[in-house]
């Protein structure tokens, strides 16, 4: 697999409130997908955001562009497990007629570093009380390994039924998670002084 790619955000949503981008105008994005392929020699994007119109919309602009195969990472914050699996299940049943459409061309991603992001996997009311619940035992060897592969599961499960192409998940690089679940192994490796020699060993 090939793929050189930019995370393009298309506004993410959290509490409610759009963080990144509260203005989400298609001619521009159709514009930036441009510069993307031609510009910075780009075949693939992936579409990162809360909602599920805007993220048609720009993976609908992206397919019929050409040149860019497109990932597509629905995210849902600070929710209940159920509440996202819906959420999941809700964009990939809207993700389904673009595969149709442009087969090979549609990679969905079933969640986004779930232990901190979805309510009901390490206790916690915030991010930062379910990272330090996370640093107490490890999770790698706690107790929460279990709770995000039932909830993977699930959510892959649940996604395969609406959803006919292949399937990833953003992992964080301390989660460990059960590949064999995806078409693809995803992880989201930051970059920084502390990492900056590392090659991510996922699961």
């Amino acid at each position: 697999m090939d793929i050189k790619g930019v995370c393009y955000d298309v506004g993410r949503a959290y509490s409610g409130y759009f963080l990144t981008r509260r203005v989400f105008e298609p001619a521009t994005t159709r514009r930036e997908l441009q510069i993307i392929r031609d510009d910075l020699h780009c075949n693939a994007v992936r579409f990162q955001g809360t909602d599920v119109g805007r993220l048609i919309t720009a993976a609908a602009d992206a397919l019929k562009l050409g040149g860019l195969q497109v990932w597509l990472s629905p995210e849902l914050f600070e929710k209940s497990r159920e509440a996202t699996l819906a959420y999941l299940v809700q964009a990939a049943t809207a993700a389904e007629p673009l595969r149709e459409q442009f087969p090979g061309q549609l990679v969905f991603c079933a969640g986004t570093e779930s232990t901190l992001f979805t309510r009901g996997i390490v206790p916690g009311k915030t991010v930062n009380q379910r990272r330090a619940n996370i640093r107490r035992p490890g999770l790698r060897s706690g107790p929460y390994a279990q709770e995000l592969q039932a909830f993977l599961a699930e959510a892959a499960e649940r996604v395969r039924k609406v959803f006919h192409g292949p399937l990833t998940y953003a992992s964080t690089m301390f989660e460990v998670v059960e590949w064999s679940l995806f078409d693809c192994i995803g992880v989201d490796h930051y970059r920084n002084s502390k990492v900056k020699t590392a090659t991510p060993r996922p699961g």
